[in-house]
């Protein structure tokens, strides 16, 4: 007898946008879903304690991800972290939700009709909100997702907002509305002083329904297809095959859902071949237009013991158990500032976060000593990189090229957001809380030694996007319907089909793109 499994939708990847699909589209009870998870469930104690989320990284919760050595970054391997378990990385990043400007969904507008441009897509960021105390209506208020401001921030992170409020940087009440440039706290992903993810806010909800399978610790190796049609998946630990009606869904992300493509032979006919693949659809861009957010910690020794160094004692364990409060509900980054290199910009191109701690090394090592950071964020990188397969079968690890700094417009933007960086740390309210630079920031040095620090030091935000790009034009891999092209039953719905990278967090666009896949997928099944 056959021990394949029949769903009308197998969604791979429970991560930001996996979330949402499951949960809305097994909102209707006539239709069978399955939701198919390569990591554990989100039970760690970790994920849900805001400060601990770098205690995640390098565990089973992590893909552990690292880069082709970048030429740029004086031929480094940097690390990339990326959520292995429900929730994906919305279990362990910092929270910040942050939408982005206006201009940004203008331009997918422009790349795949006015349908994602900013007044037709905002309604889905307000569909998945559920703010604490929402300022206007300009924010939504009966979403999943809870959204609220830091509920106990460090004294350094209201010097820091002095200090952009004495350099006449705008204030900005709310940093969601269609242009964030200003500074403000942080809006997070939080209740109660807890972490609430996208399987927090949608999943758990939706696990109770009898139609809506959730599988953990299977991973998905390989897409099965019945002629041009894609029929389901094998996934590890899962007898027989997950069999889809209607449609299989990537939500593996930026990294993931490329890679699943590439091994069941759609992507670049070269670089399958090269890997040893055979061809099933030719996709060139497959893979590539990878874009992501580099970022440089300019980071200063704090003479005051009030930074987050040493929060995680016993008192303030016990402290948050009790009452969801203290540091340990610090996302880290607990303010941040929108800012223009250059004043004829229309729009944000750095971003500076607050974190009132010395964040270098992801966080993996901790602080022996108190100190506070300002990183700076490149928002809108003109370098692109690319995700090839590194040889057949599923066991193959992708190769990672994020092309860092390959054009030399970005290394001049980072530059001068650094330089914002350190005027800040000029500051009158700054001042008291910055006693001289923290390795490896060195300090005010000319720009010809900031060039060469910032190659050593750079490192991810974690933002990857852009691989499985949607468009109009034939040459992008999924349509603005996010079909993939050139086959029949397969989309993509993650952070991979993101035609241009966003100023500000991936995290609350991924959520609303994939509110609004449910809503397409919905309608073409009726069509």
């Amino acid at each position: 007898m056959s021990k394949d499994s029949e769903y009308d939708y197998v969604i791979v990847g429970a991560g930001s946008a996996g979330c949402v699909l499951a949960a809305r589209l097994s909102e209707d009870p006539s239709v069978r879903v399955a939701l198919v998870e390569s990591g554990p469930r989100d039970r760690k104690a970790e994920i849900h304690i805001p400060a601990a989320f770098p205690k995640l990284f390098r565990t089973p919760y992590d893909w552990d991800y690292s880069t082709a050595k970048q030429p740029a970054l004086d031929g480094r391997e940097l690390y990339w972290p990326r959520g292995h378990m429900l929730g994906g990385s919305s279990s362990m990043n910092a929270m910040m939700w942050v939408r982005g400007h206006r201009d940004d969904y203008d331009a997918w507008g422009e790349a795949a009709g006015e349908e994602w441009a900013y007044d037709r897509f905002v309604r889905y960021f307000q569909r998945a909100e559920r703010w604490a105390g929402a300022p206007d209506s300009v924010h939504g208020t009966l979403g999943p997702l809870w959204i609220s401001p830091p509920r106990d921030p460090n004294v350094t992170t209201a010097a820091f907002l002095d200090a952009c409020r004495a350099a006449g940087l705008k204030e900005s009440a709310e940093l969601n509305h269609p242009d964030h440039s200003g500074f403000a706290l942080t809006p997070l992903n939080q209740r109660r002083g807890r972490r609430w993810s996208a399987a927090d806010g949608y999943l758990k909800p939706a696990a109770r329904r009898p139609n809506l399978h959730i599988l953990t610790d299977a991973r998905v190796t390989r897409l099965d297809f019945d002629g041009t049609r894609a029929a389901g998946v094998v996934a590890e630990g899962v007898p027989g095959i997950l069999r889809a009606r209607r449609e299989v869904i990537l939500s593996a992300g930026a990294i993931g859902s490329p890679q699943l493509l590439q091994q069941a032979g759609v992507g670049d006919p070269e670089q399958l071949a090269a890997a040893g693949i055979d061809v099933r659809v030719a996709s060139p861009d497959v893979g590539r237009h990878l874009q992501d957010h580099l970022s440089f910690a300019v980071t200063m020794r704090c003479p005051r013991p009030v930074t987050l160094t040493g929060a995680d004692s016993l008192t303030n364990v016990g402290r948050f158990l009790l009452s969801g409060r203290g540091p340990l509900t610090s996302n880290v980054g607990e303010a941040v500032a929108f800012i223009r290199s250059r004043p004829e910009l229309a729009a944000p191109d750095i971003e500076l976060i607050h974190a009132p701690v010395p964040f270098v090394n992801h966080g993996l090592t901790p602080p022996d000593e108190h100190g506070i950071t300002i990183g700076v964020v490149l928002l809108q990188p003109e370098s692109r990189g690319r995700i090839t397969p590194g040889g057949p079968g599923p066991t193959a690890a992708p190769v990672i090229d994020p092309g860092y700094l390959t054009r030399d417009e970005d290394l001049r933007t980072l530059v001068a957001g650094v330089r914002r960086a350190e005027e800040l740390f000029t500051s009158k309210a700054l001042t008291p809380y910055a006693d001289g630079p923290l390795a490896p920031y060195p300090g005010i040095v000319d720009d010809d030694e900031l060039t060469r620090v910032i190659r050593a030091g750079a490192e991810t935000l974690y933002h990857p996007v852009g691989t499985c790009r949607m468009g109009a034009d034939d040459g992008s891999v999924t349509d603005p319907r996010l079909r993939v092209r050139g086959v029949n039953a397969l989309r993509v719905v993650d952070a991979s089909v993101m035609p241009r990278i966003t100023r500000g967090h991936t995290h609350a666009p991924t959520v609303a793109l994939a509110e609004k896949a449910a809503e397409l997928i919905r309608e073409d099944a009726g069509a």
